[in-house]
């Protein structure tokens, strides 16, 4: 299976980049969550003038982040500066959305942005709407300040359900999901996938990778699974998880007893509740950062087991080869507590 990692967007990420690039790693992404994070396009630039070969990826991006014009004209001087290495992921804003205290936007706006970005990111004419007003519009510029001559990667973001899944069929791209290791879910999405792209053409350039976002714990002889080392490794995407659950009330009663009271403890521990109005404020604050180490008792062992790999190099082996039968192409991992070593850990185990 092919290897990438995905960071916060901070100054010196490209030092990361430039690891990730010699250990031999085939992408490198930044998240889009601007509230708690540095921004992508100033991220990726950087790395992009670092790096030769890494692929560099946004996971991801929103319409209801940015427009489609000003978000085309950021790829393709992307593009300009490392052509045909640039991956945009695309979604409805689930984290950067609820990091405003707004909701994700819908599908079908999805599905028209990611239209809209393929077409200006290949030099083509799309329609662009404010309100009533419709016009076509296309780069008015081209050679030293945009490129769209080498193909930019497309892949939208998908959790459980097939609306995502079949916005990628219809518009010929990726998948890309963050926490998902259940082989059958993603049996499910690229079924939804397969569904919707029967009666649809595409562009012969087009890509249909599916990447996972997660975190990995090798662990050492004897070691405790659950212990520190490993909630430290993993809590990030513990803590999403719950904080996601905190903001939204209708998913965390479906959660099991022992994980809607750890949804509750965290809300008492940030001092606010599910439906308080600034319950952004006090959820969100180093989202996908290190986890203190007061919150350790949250990272249950289930979700630990749910979202993240961690084991022996066996074990490990054993559930990555079970995603790359469900057609996972490419694992990415966010190193938090030691990135440099970390990726290496990372590209020895799958070397």
């Amino acid at each position: 299976m092919r290897t990438g990692v995905i960071v916060a967007a901070h100054p010196g990420v490209e030092d990361l980049a430039v690891r990730a690039e010699e250990l031999g790693l085939r992408s490198f992404w930044v998240y889009d969550t601007p509230m708690v994070h540095g921004d992508p396009f100033v991220a990726l630039s950087l790395c992009a003038k670092a790096t030769s070969r890494i692929r560099l990826g946004i996971g991801v991006t929103s319409p209801a982040l940015r427009s489609a014009p000003a978000t085309a004209s950021g790829l393709a001087s992307l593009n300009a500066l490392a052509p045909g290495r640039i991956i945009c992921g695309v979604g409805t804003g689930n984290t950067a959305r609820r990091t405003l205290g707004m909701r994700p936007t819908t599908a079908d706006r999805l599905e028209n942005f990611t239209a809209a970005l393929q077409d200006l990111c290949a030099g083509r004419s799309t329609e662009y709407r404010e309100g009533d007003r419709v016009r076509d519009i296309r780069f008015l510029h081209a050679g030293a300040h945009v490129h769209t001559a080498d193909p930019i990667e497309f892949v939208v973001a998908a959790l459980r359900g097939p609306e995502a899944a079949a916005v990628a069929g219809r518009r010929g791209t990726g998948l890309i999901s963050v926490g998902l290791l259940d082989p059958t879910a993603w049996h499910a999405l690229h079924d939804a996938r397969r569904h919707a792209a029967q009666a649809t053409p595409h562009d012969p350039a087009s890509h249909t990778d599916s990447y996972v976002v997660t975190s990995l714990h090798l662990l050492d002889e004897d070691e405790d699974p659950h212990g520190d080392p490993a909630r430290d490794a993993t809590g990030h995407l513990v803590m999403s998880f719950l904080a996601f659950a905190a903001d939204t009330p209708a998913f965390a009663e479906q959660l099991g007893p022992e994980e809607g009271e750890a949804v509750r403890r965290l809300l008492d521990r940030r001092g606010t509740t599910s439906t308080a109005p600034d319950r952004h404020t006090k959820l969100y604050p180093n989202y996908l950062g290190r986890i203190a180490p007061q919150d350790r008792d949250l990272v249950l062992p289930s979700l630990m087991n749910t979202l993240a790999l961690v084991g022996t190099r066996d074990d490990l082996r054993t559930r990555i080869t079970a995603l790359e039968q469900a057609g996972i192409d490419e694992l990415l991992i966010q190193p938090v507590i030691d990135p440099p070593a970390e990726m290496a850990r990372f590209a020895k185990l799958l070397t």
